[in-house]
């Protein structure tokens, strides 16, 4: 009898994942609590840049500032700075898409939108990651959703979405420090 086949390993899958469901649902609820208190956690430079970004990454479909902080934070502080410590918590953050979709794709209606997610994570994999993580879209969430369905695995789902992600926050961060050059030279 193999692994799957027995009751107690049935029963445990299915017990981890109705926890992770739960963990993402009470997350979300969590940090989207925490929104009114983001520009304290800014005055803590790359540390409170990291910790906004994950905190703003790991909401599941309610929106987050993140992007508007990493922009903000790249007028300020160094944009290199500034884009690895968003992307890595960015890519962190995502984490919650992942369990939701390794819980079982409870939270997710299985729309063509994410069918079409589905299938090309499934075919090109790490590929889907990093380029649904560079490019600033609100379906990224679905991307990760789907990695966790298709139990890609933690790891490579992690790196992937964090190349994406710093990738994304970089440019971000950049754009944020030529905002201050732009702006000057528009008063002065």
């Amino acid at each position: 009898m193999n692994e799957a086949a027995r009751p107690g390993s049935t029963v445990r899958l299915t017990v981890l994942r109705i926890l992770a469901l739960l963990a993402v649902i009470g997350i979300t609820v969590f940090i989207f609590s925490l929104r009114d208190q983001a520009e304290q956690l800014q005055g803590y430079g790359y540390p409170g840049i990291f910790l906004l970004s994950l905190l703003s990454n790991a909401t599941l479909v309610l929106p987050a500032p993140g992007i508007a902080i990493t922009f903000a934070a790249g007028a300020v502080f160094n944009p290199i700075g500034v884009g690895l410590a968003a992307g890595t918590g960015a890519a962190l953050g995502e984490l919650t898409g992942y369990l939701a979709g390794y819980s079982g794709r409870a939270v997710v209606e299985r729309s063509k939108l994410y069918l079409r997610l589905e299938d090309w994570t499934n075919r090109y994999g790490a590929w889907t990651i990093v380029a649904l993580a560079a490019l600033p879209n609100p379906v990224f969430d679905l991307a990760g959703v789907a990695a966790g369905a298709l139990r890609m695995p933690v790891f490579t789902f992690l790196l992937w979405a964090w190349v994406g992600k710093v990738i994304k926050m970089l440019f971000v961060a950049y754009f944020g420090s030529l905002s201050v050059d732009w702006v000057l030279r528009l008063l002065g």
